[in-house]
């Protein structure tokens, strides 16, 4: 059902399946068919590592390695948090408990509770808001805000756990923790594909895809292995990376909200409809170029 963008049926020499989807496009959108033809003005190279780095996107490559790499450090870690603090039942209990454990030859496994179950369920369900409220407040506030807002919540909650709360106090906070910082990840699902123009947009977003993949393979270390020397350590590494990222957020150099994807690198477009019709009253001309 999805068709193939007609910018590679262009480039593919496909004209006719090119304008064919042109006009599937028009007819669902309720917008005329922009009279002219279909035409190729320059073809750019596939993208290359080092086009990640150049001066334009430098930072922006490097901030948003650290923000994926920081949401799914976050959020990994606050799943394998969730099932120890249920367990303990509140952050005093957890610290307490290592004090107390004592070397063993064999190992012990600890059952959840049916009551655990069900709270972890709430936390899971969690993601679900989470995804609404970012749906909701990213075209109004704006794609950095957004990510700088979850990784502000997320913070705050951590911090929040250093308190010896109940155990309905405990659930709250891990389920706004867990749906802001699902919703951050969804909004730097949104902004990267925007940011990057189509010659290394799938190389960025894989990037930035693989630095999440390395924070996934780091956070079981801090939120397991740290766990057992200090629960208030471990909460302050989860707290500062957020905090850390929340800042990277706010010093992208390029916010994408109501901006066109860009075509090429070069400001130049990789197609364009010629003709009448893009000159015509009402019609606007298609423009994959960054808009000023």
């Amino acid at each position: 059902w999805l068709p193939e963008s007609a910018r590679y049926d262009v480039l593919s020499g496909n004209q006719e399946k090119a304008i064919a989807t042109l006009k599937r496009i028009a007819t669902e959108n309720g917008a005329p068919m922009p009279l002219g033809k279909l035409i190729i003005s320059r073809q750019e190279d596939r993208g290359k590592m080092r086009d990640l780095f150049t001066p334009h996107f430098r930072w922006t490559t490097l901030l948003l390695w650290f923000i994926w790499f920081s949401n799914a450090f976050s959020y990994y870690g606050l799943v394998l948090l969730t099932t120890e603090f249920f367990q303990a039942g509140d952050v005093c209990s957890i610290s307490n408990r290592r004090k107390e454990v004592k070397a063993k030859c064999s190992l012990t496994c600890e059952y959840l509770t049916e009551e655990d179950y069900t709270d972890l369920l709430w936390t899971t369900l969690s993601e679900f808001p989470g995804v609404l409220v970012t749906l909701w407040i990213i075209d109004r506030i704006g794609r950095k805000k957004t990510m700088a807002l979850s990784f502000l919540v997320f913070s705050f909650c951590s911090l929040l756990l250093f308190l010896c709360v109940g155990r309905n106090v405990l659930t709250v906070l891990l389920f706004i923790a867990r749906a802001f910082i699902s919703g951050g990840f969804q909004a730097a699902y949104v902004y990267t594909p925007e940011v990057y123009p189509t010659a290394t947009r799938a190389l960025g977003l894989g990037t930035c895809s693989g630095m999440a993949r390395v924070g996934a393979l780091i956070t079981p270390f801090i939120a397991q292995v740290m766990l057992e020397s200090s629960v208030y350590l471990t909460l302050v590494v989860y707290s500062g990376c957020c905090l850390l990222a929340a800042v990277a957020s706010c010093f992208l150099p390029i916010e994408t909200k109501g901006r066109g994807l860009q075509e090429s690198s070069h400001r130049e477009w990789g197609q364009e409809m010629v003709g009448r019709g893009s000159h015509s009253p009402g019609v606007t001309r298609s423009n994959s170029g960054s808009q000023e």
